[in-house]
């Protein structure tokens, strides 16, 4: 049965008086008192150097030789012990990506922890993520009810635009007869001109089989080449039942076809692009810009500089161009304050025009150009500038406009 008290008898060390002491186990205990009262003493000179003590000993020889020995404590008697974690006093810093985890590096061990220990699931149905081995693809289809007919594919194009002229061709060259693309199924010798601007799925058909008594042998050599095709996926087409199952030696959801990569600590980091918040981006706080610091005078109309962060000469600049041709659309006056403009097309200037397409007419040099498209907006150009610049000097400009909104999913 695990002890519930932490029993100390006879503390000795440093300036501690033969004290005796009963901790709770499993419980926040803090250590209060003057300086010099033996607080530290206790907590680390006795507690901390006890707990990893009997830690080393209880490991081999050779790799003890790698850890230093700490001494015993002075003590009499130390019961209900378990090994310790001694976590070192810091100075913090006032960078927002630091936090009690990160400073005091138990975050490190966390990561490490998650990334070797952790079992993911799916985020559309919940269930384990898992692998399946080329033995296990095969047993499970083979437990599908005999008679059944069943296509086994390589998926070599998942959604992806473009003729892959150069793909069909290997595919021809390498021997197989069946191709399904777009999920019609044609024969290799067809000349297939897909456009290029629509999206395709291109599958290699396999083997074509039926679930009978004897089919285990090829079953497994058509599994083996579909997973070595795709490094890992195996696309199986049930026609009569009008349902797919896809199978991976990575880890994937057998039951809404979703792949993920191997856990990694990165992973599990909000200072990695990786593991971060994609709307805090790891700071835990979101950022958005605000209007009012966008647009600090709004008696200024958008010739005079209203929007701050495009400044006085918008006339002359490329944003100035493209306000022009939404004032042309919408028919109002640059001239006018920004105040006195209706709330809609406040709007419109600040997160742009949506789907609806406006003709801009703007100079490039000397020459004149014109395109139709939607108008971005002020606020998602800015957020784009933003993220997507590499200059420090841009982003401290910036992020004036910047105000910090309601906590994030981050751990901050």
């Amino acid at each position: 049965m695990e002890p519930q008290q932490l029993v100390i008898r006879g503390a000795r060390m440093h300036n501690l008086k033969n004290i005796d002491v009963e901790l709770p186990r499993n419980s926040l205990v803090v250590f209060t008192g003057l300086s010099g009262s033996g607080k530290s003493t206790l907590a680390f000179d006795t507690l901390y150097a006890e707990g990893q003590r009997r830690y080393v000993e209880s490991l081999s020889t050779y790799a003890r030789q790698f850890l230093g020995q700490m001494d015993k404590p002075d003590v009499d008697a130390l019961e209900g012990l378990s090994p310790a974690v001694s976590i070192e006093q810091k100075t913090t810093s006032k960078n927002p990506r630091s936090t009690v985890g990160t400073v005091t590096e138990i975050y490190d061990h966390l990561r490490l922890l998650f990334a070797r220990c952790g079992r993911p699931s799916c985020p559309e149905c919940g269930q384990p993520i898992s692998s399946q081995s080329i033995e296990d693809m095969v047993k499970t289809l083979m437990a599908r009810p005999e008679g059944t007919k069943m296509l086994l594919l390589a998926p070599l194009v998942s959604a992806r635009k473009g003729r892959h002229e150069q793909l069909l061709a290997r595919i021809r060259k390498e021997g197989f007869v069946r191709v399904r693309v777009d999920g019609e199924v044609y024969h290799t010798d067809e000349v297939l001109e897909l456009e290029k601007n629509r999206v395709h799925s291109i599958e290699v058909v396999v083997d074509r089989l039926v679930v009978r008594e004897g089919v285990y042998r090829r079953l497994t050599e058509s599994v083996t080449t579909a997973v070595r095709l795709t490094e890992g996926y195996l696309l199986v087409s049930f026609p009569d039942l009008q349902e797919e199952q896809l199978m991976s030696e990575l880890a994937a959801c057998h039951h809404c076809g979703i792949s993920l990569p191997p856990l990694s600590t990165q992973m599990f980091s909000f200072n990695n692009p990786k593991g971060a918040c994609v709307e805090c981006g790891g700071l835990g706080v979101k950022q958005y810009f605000d209007s009012h610091l966008l647009i600090p005078e709004p008696g200024l109309s958008l010739n005079e500089g209203a929007i701050a962060p495009w400044g006085r000469r918008v006339a002359t600049s490329y944003s100035g161009q493209m306000l022009a041709g939404v004032a042309s659309h919408y028919g109002f006056s640059m001239g006018t304050p920004f105040h006195k403009l209706p709330g809609k097309i406040q709007q419109i200037i600040l997160y742009g025009s949506g789907k609806e397409r406006i003709l801009f007419q703007y100079r490039k040099g000397r020459r004149k150009m014109s395109s139709e498209k939607s108008f971005e907006g002020v606020i998602p150009q800015l957020s784009r500038r933003f993220h997507e610049t590499q200059s420090p000097m841009v982003r401290e400009e910036l992020s004036r406009f910047w105000l910090w909104g309601e906590p994030c999913c981050a751990p901050n």
